[in-house]
């Protein structure tokens, strides 16, 4: 067989399989990973390379090969989520690197973590003095997580006794020129009315309009592929058309 057919076989075969395994193990695999999950999706995508390339060698040993470790993962994962001990010792534990703005150094050269590396995740939640923190944890994942001090923590509504509206999730009503349908019978609303409000910002046709969206206090807001900004000081927000409940509810 054709050298170029085969490769194209195979890696039609990988590409599709480690697609279907990745499905498997979940998005856990896609979020900040652990070393042992980083080692393991390498691995796994060096064998999904290996069957593709490897002329040398039959496909289905490697494919066979690709599978036990997916399933190994998957095992592992699930050993994980039952039970509390074997996360202690497969994952980690979070570990305490700040309190009360005193840096625990026993505790980062157990982990072997850098006091930069500290310091730069610091900055990056954009915490520049160590004094207004209580607590810093490191996570199995290597992330820092912070807890500040309550006097240098912000001010809520709450804190203020001020009252606040709810704020759910936008609805899309267009989406790259196409309009989502499903969307607009959730909000009462139809076409029609969609295409009117279109009409007073001056746009013909849905294609026009990059994405639209609709949120839970009746903001309209709409960003054209075209938006015609000649300069810097030419510089606006998209359109966001505020719409009483009377305007959302009304079908024409």
């Amino acid at each position: 067989m054709n050298e170029v057919l085969v490769v194209s076989v195979r890696a039609i075969i990988s590409f599709f399989s480690l697609l279907i395994f990745t499905r498997i193990l979940g998005k856990q695999q896609l979020s900040q990973m652990t070393f042992f999950e980083y080692a393991v999706g390498i691995t796994i995508g060096s064998i999904a390379a290996s069957l593709t390339i490897d002329l040398d060698t039959r496909a289905w040993p490697q494919f066979f090969g690709m599978a036990i470790w997916v399933i190994l993962a998957f095992v592992l994962q699930i050993v994980v989520m039952k039970w509390r001990w074997a996360s202690k010792y497969i994952d980690g534990e979070p570990t305490v690197v700040i309190m009360n703005g005193k840096i625990m150094e026993d505790a980062l050269r157990k982990t072997r973590y850098r006091l930069s590396d500290l310091m730069e995740e610091l900055r990056l939640l954009g915490v520049f003095d160590l004094s207004q923190v209580e607590f810093a944890v490191l996570e199995t994942r290597g992330r820092i997580s912070v807890l500040l001090k309550s006097q240098h923590q912000p001010v809520t509504p709450k804190d203020m006794n001020i009252p606040t509206d709810y704020q759910g999730l936008s609805k899309e009503l267009i989406y790259d020129g196409i309009i989502i349908d499903a969307n607009l019978r959730h909000v009462n609303l139809d076409r029609k009315w969609l295409m009117g409000q279109l009409r007073k910002q001056g746009i013909r046709d849905p294609s026009e309009v990059f994405v639209a969206s609709l949120d839970t206090s009746g903001n309209l807001y709409i960003d054209k592929y075209e938006d015609h900004i000649a300069s810097p000081s030419d510089l606006s927000e998209p359109i966001s058309l505020n719409l009483s409940m009377t305007d959302r509810n009304h079908k024409p």
